[in-house]
């Protein structure tokens, strides 16, 4: 039996934004768990996307977990316009909260969304053991295969050691990664112990999204069965 599982959340980055609504129900139609949801404020990284204006437009078309990453430098000042937009998941950056995780962690937690935290690829996997080990943990945590900030970018296997020593040490954490992931590497991710698969381009540009969606799936869940 899967210790943890599987749930493929394409990444909206890769919508067409235009249309959001239709490409959000159009992926869950083709098998997704979540919806990734990318909100970058153009300080802590270059890009700048959307934030709780749209995920509440988003939220009156679908029921789906919105699975937020905030690639944010202030994550806090989110955390209630998003709660009361209709987020699910609010994923920060440890390299942004050095100070302030706890309190950042219970406010997450008290507005009703569910706390996760992502590193860097430059960032070492021990800076989020006390978030998962603290009395108050975060319950998922985000390891980035690519440098964040932008789609299409090329994935980081050596990212992957961070998955397997996230796996040894917490058998049921949602581990998730995301850049780069699709057909081709999924089979590393997985077996190094991944659960919550990002996908962006190797899904909306498919031929069957359907199709890459169900093959991300069948790659966890075989390598679940593993842990």
């Amino acid at each position: 039996m899967a210790a943890v599982a599987a749930k493929i959340a394409p990444s909206m980055l890769s919508s067409d934004f235009a249309n959001l609504a239709s490409e959000a129900e159009r992926m869950v139609r083709c098998g997704a768990d979540w919806l990734h949801m990318d909100i970058m404020d153009g300080h802590f990284v270059p890009n700048l996307t959307i934030g709780a204006p749209v995920i509440e437009s988003l939220r009156k078309h679908t029921r789906t977990y919105l699975d937020c990453h905030l690639m944010v430098t202030n994550p806090l000042d989110y955390v209630e316009p998003l709660a009361k937009a209709g987020a699910s998941g609010f994923t920060f950056h440890v390299e942004a909260t050095k100070d302030h995780w706890k309190e950042l962690v219970r406010t997450i937690k008290t507005k009703g969304m569910r706390p996760g935290v992502a590193l860097k690829p430059a960032t070492s996997v021990e800076e989020v053991f006390p978030l998962v080990e603290y009395e108050n943990p975060v319950e998922l945590v985000l390891v980035m295969t690519v440098e964040p900030g932008f789609g299409g970018q090329k994935f980081m296997p050596e990212m992957m050691d961070k998955v397997r020593t996230l796996r040894k040490k917490y058998p049921s954490l949602d581990i998730e990664v995301d850049g780069g992931l699709g057909p081709s590497t999924i089979g590393m991710a997985a077996s190094a112990g991944a659960n919550c698969i990002v996908a962006g381009s190797s899904v909306f540009g498919a031929a069957e999204p359907a199709e890459a969606i169900s093959i991300l799936r069948k790659s966890v869940e075989g390598a679940q069965q593993k842990f």
